[in-house]
């Protein structure tokens, strides 16, 4: 914000006072001179003991001696008072000395001078008052020394609408203009250039296309700062056609003419014209570091992830300056592909700018050391962090949730409610997760009573979380009211839902609900296929399943992927239809997962074909899959067939690969904490109650009809 006026446009009492006593007498000491004198006077020229005085004060100030050149000029006023334009020349020394040496009471003591003068209308010192002004930004002063002049110069007037801009006053500095053209002074190429962008800021597009008509009858010289001003003031008012005319008529271009251009495209996330002008742009203009982070980050948000790192490259190629923005962009990049390496190296060029204590910076390290499962490196950032931040914290445990570490996540949600930080909406979101994933409903019920207490309504991705936990928990009544209770619903809501019900074997509910979205004008992804024909595996759908999957590519566009041949092959096989689950295998354009063929040996076990499921574990072989429980499944089949001799051959190939089954691990939840034990440990201090518990528990599923499985449990109780 400016300052006050000093001076008041019709009332100068205020700048008089700052006149000095001396000088006061100064000027009236001297008896009055006649006008015709007084004219004769200022033609004569200086007496002898003036010029020295004139040239030591000029020789001062330009020195910076302004308490020496002040007392040279008391001297001079005392001999000249009589003579105001023989001052002219050593008031605008003092004043560029006032200005350069940050003296503003010295400069309003010149200012009662040149007042008291008569001398406010000289143009050398209506300039240099109003740099004077515009260098302390007391811009209302500055508008008031210049509004007062009689005679109207451009120069002065520049110097105004230049301090307005540079002072973010968008709107003064239109109304100065608008005075401009008024009163009749001459506009120039600085004029435009300072107006069109106080236009550009203040989205006054209007205005700024009559300035460009203006220009255009004015005969004005081309000058490319102009021309520059003028693209940037289209591009920021959004008429990007009108500001590629106007970049492509141009005789000229520079590196911000490019720029602007480039970040105009990227900002309304047209990034084909974005890349097209980067193409074209020539080596020897250098993109700014924002507009390459406006790019890079397009790229980002469009998931072309390897092409964010190779411009990140570029960007070093070309010299071009990297910022910590440039570095948490690329971070992100390499937690989406998983690239660690990468990941590390771009810590290194952090480590080298000294960023890498920078909030930013160390929360985007800690997710990308988390997502390439190297949390032993996040953990140690999150741990010799000098502050440790909310996000911090979210960061750290969302980490842990990726990779599946719920006992770590957990115990950091406790240590981080221990330290006094509360939770906001994403921290929930992230616990809301954890619960889903471990089938943890008492906390998730606990934390949808903090989200109802703490009112956030307004967080989708919050309720989404919800019903997926109430989902993957099992308890389809809540999610279902979660859901309804919502506002509005998004494709993640949508599907989350639509997976639980098809867990449950509720396919019809899970389809009504996919047309319901389909309905609303909810476009389907991926996931939301995958879901869809899931429930319809688990229901026995076959030819709604059939169906939909035909829809998917034609009518949703959206092309098969492994996960939806997946789903086909376990639609089938459950529905004891083995020829075709294997036929789907057979004849997809991809390379069949390790997973896929698992799915259809298990199949071939519970329907007693060993003649496909032989094919299908002759290819899961021959993959040499590191998984121990596809060699265990292929196991199974053969102790279910009775062929001992072939389950013998696959428990001596796990021993020759060194492929051991992992011990299963689960996990109690006792009060506040989660106690994960695996089979046959004996390390933890509640065991006896813990087996107790399973004790029981087992009572109660034999109790409910449940029987353990004997030929799977000989199977894997061999070799």
């Amino acid at each position: 914000m400016p300052s006050p006026p000093l001076i008041p446009k019709k009332n100068l009492s205020q700048i008089h006072k700052c006149f000095p006593i001396s000088w006061s007498k100064s000027l009236h000491s001297p008896p009055s001179a006649t006008p015709s004198e007084k004219e004769r006077d200022e033609l004569k020229p200086p007496p002898s003991p003036a010029a020295p005085l004139m040239d030591s004060i000029s020789s001062l100030s330009a020195h910076g001696r302004l308490s020496e050149a002040f007392a040279a000029f008391s001297l001079l006023l005392r001999l000249h008072s009589s003579s105001p334009c023989l001052l002219v020349r050593p008031l605008t020394s003092l004043l560029s000395c006032s200005t350069a040496r940050r003296a503003l009471p010295q400069g309003q003591q010149l200012h009662a001078l040149v007042l008291s003068l008569g001398l406010s209308d000289n143009p050398y010192l209506v300039f240099k008052l109003t740099s004077l002004y515009s260098a302390f930004d007391l811009l209302a002063d500055a508008h008031a020394v210049v509004e007062g002049a009689i005679k109207m110069q451009t120069l002065p007037w520049n110097l105004l609408l230049s301090a307005y801009v540079r002072n973010g006053c968008w709107e003064d500095a239109i109304l100065a203009y608008k005075q401009m053209v008024e009163r009749g002074v001459r506009v120039d190429k600085f004029t435009y250039s300072a107006v069109l962008k106080a236009c550009g800021e203040m989205r006054e597009l209007e205005l700024g296309r009559e300035i460009h008509r203006r220009i255009d009858g004015s005969g004005l010289e081309w000058d490319l700062y102009v021309w520059n001003a003028l693209v940037a003031l289209y591009v920021k008012c959004g008429a990007l056609e009108v500001a590629r005319k106007v970049f492509d008529g141009m005789a000229e271009r520079d590196v911000v003419t490019w720029n602007s251009m480039i970040s105009g495209y990227a900002s309304k996330g047209m990034w084909e014209e974005a890349f097209q002008l980067l193409e074209r742009m020539p080596e020897t203009s250098e993109v700014n570091t924002v507009t390459w982070n406006t790019i890079i980050a397009g790229n980002l948000q469009m998931s072309n992830f390897m092409e964010v790192l190779r411009l990140i490259s570029q960007m070093r190629i070309r010299g071009s300056a990297i910022d910590y923005v440039t570095l948490v962009i690329g971070l992100k990049a390499c937690s989406r592909l998983g690239s660690v390496r990468v990941g590390k190296e771009i810590h290194g060029l952090a480590i080298r700018f000294h960023c890498e204590k920078l909030e930013n910076v160390k929360n985007a390290l800690i997710t990308m050391y988390s997502r390439c499962k190297n949390t032993g490196n996040a953990y140690i950032l999150f741990r010799t962090s000098a502050t440790q931040s909310l996000i911090t914290w979210n960061a750290m445990m969302a980490g842990f949730v990726h990779i599946d570490q719920a006992e770590e996540a957990c115990l950091l949600f406790q240590e981080m409610i221990g330290c006094r930080i509360w939770p906001n909406y994403v921290t929930v979101t992230i616990v809301l997760s954890l619960c889903a994933r471990v089938a943890n409903l008492r906390h998730g019920r606990e934390l949808h009573c903090y989200v109802t207490k703490l009112g956030f309504e307004g967080y989708q991705s919050l309720w989404n979380s919800l019903v997926d936990m109430y989902s993957k928990s099992g308890r389809m009544v809540a999610a279902q009211r979660v859901f309804d209770f919502m506002k509005g619903h998004d494709k993640i809501s949508y599907t989350s839902l639509i997976a639980g019900y098809g867990l449950q074997g509720k396919g019809i509910t899970s389809l009504k609900l996919f047309n319901e979205m389909i309905d609303c004008g909810i476009e389907p992804d991926h996931i939301t296929m995958v879901a869809v024909l899931s429930a319809c595996s688990h229901s026995g759908l076959v030819t709604q399943g059939q169906m939909i999957f035909g829809r998917m590519v034609g009518l949703y566009g959206i092309v098969a992927q492994v996960e939806h041949y997946s789903c086909m092959v376990d639609l089938y096989g459950r529905a004891g239809l083995l020829r075709k689950a294997e036929k789907i295998i057979d004849q997809m354009p991809l390379q069949p997962s390790a997973a896929m063929l698992a799915t259809l040996v298990e199949a071939c076990r519970l329907h007693g074909n060993i003649e496909i499921g032989e094919r299908a574990a002759k290819k899961l072989l021959e993959m040499k899959s590191d998984n121990p429980s596809h060699y265990v499944l292929i196991a199974n089949m053969y102790a279910s067939a009775r062929c001992w001799h072939e389950l013998a051959k696959v428990r001596i190939l796990m021993r020759d690969m060194g492929i051991q089954k992992a011990p299963s691990c689960s996990w109690l939840d006792l009060g506040n904490n989660l106690y994960p034990f695996q089979v046959d440990s004996t390390s933890m201090q509640q065991v006896n109650s813990i087996s107790f518990l399973l004790w029981g528990l087992a009572d109660q599923m034999r109790d409910a009809g449940y029987f353990g499985n004997e030929e799977i449990w000989f199977a894997e109780a061999i070799g």
